[in-house]
């Protein structure tokens, strides 16, 4: 398997990250070509698709051991179902399948630059390929989602105080906002005086959730 190119973007850790493409539908992220591809012949007529699917490493859970089940985090960390019905990192071949919208796609000094909203990967992660979706194959409305659907309209109501927010870019606040209402606890940890923090696009978000309440506690530059 050869890297083809890496994503960056303003996830600089693991938590936080959306758990799906397509949460956070306005955080753009800038795909980089590695050398050996930027032949800009590699992405004549990427334009034409509105949305692509990213194949990638999961390049931060790589594990030596394998587990025939895991612990979904939205079942609650307590029940185990099998790895391969899960969308877990923790696989026996770490990879990743997201869907992204594209944005635009440049012909830059370093090469062709795509620019993607929604991406769910960590900044700097490996990405192996890159394919159109085509909605009459890759669409199918008949699917059953399985226990992901009973949390697919989870929602926290986030409390983010102006004084709080102003300090955070406004071009970065309605993507922070969106991954927040997303929870980015694991279910299992529910203390209601515990504060969490998490890094986004150069900044420290603290934060405790009540409930189905998170109130923002603090920003500051990371």
């Amino acid at each position: 398997m050869k890297i083809i190119a890496r994503i960056y973007n303003d996830f600089t850790d693991k938590f936080g990250i959306p758990r799906q493409s397509g949460i956070a539908d306005k955080l753009v992220s800038k795909i980089v070509f590695e050398k050996e591809y930027r032949d800009p012949s590699c992405i004549k007529g990427i334009e034409d698709f509105s949305h692509l699917w990213l194949i990638w490493n999961f390049s931060k859970s790589e594990r030596e051991s394998f587990s025939p089940t895991v612990r979904p985090p939205r079942l609650g960390g307590n029940k185990r179902v099998g790895v391969f019905a899960t969308r877990s990192p923790f696989r026996p071949n770490p990879i990743g399948l997201s869907l992204v919208k594209l944005q635009k796609a440049e012909i830059c000094q370093e090469g062709p630059v795509l620019y993607v909203l929604g991406a769910d990967l960590l900044n700097g992660t490996p990405i192996y390929d890159i394919k159109p979706y085509i909605p009459y194959s890759d669409c199918r409305t008949e699917a059953i989602g399985g226990f992901a659907e009973e949390k697919k309209d989870y929602r926290l109501k986030v409390i983010f105080p102006n004084e709080l927010l102003s300090a955070i870019p406004k071009d970065k606040q309605e993507s922070l906002i969106t991954i927040l209402e997303g929870d980015p606890r694991p279910s299992y940890q529910n203390d209601n005086e515990r504060i969490y923090g998490m890094s986004f696009g150069g900044y420290e978000i603290k934060f405790k959730v009540d409930g189905t309440t998170l109130t923002v506690t603090e920003t500051g530059k990371a």
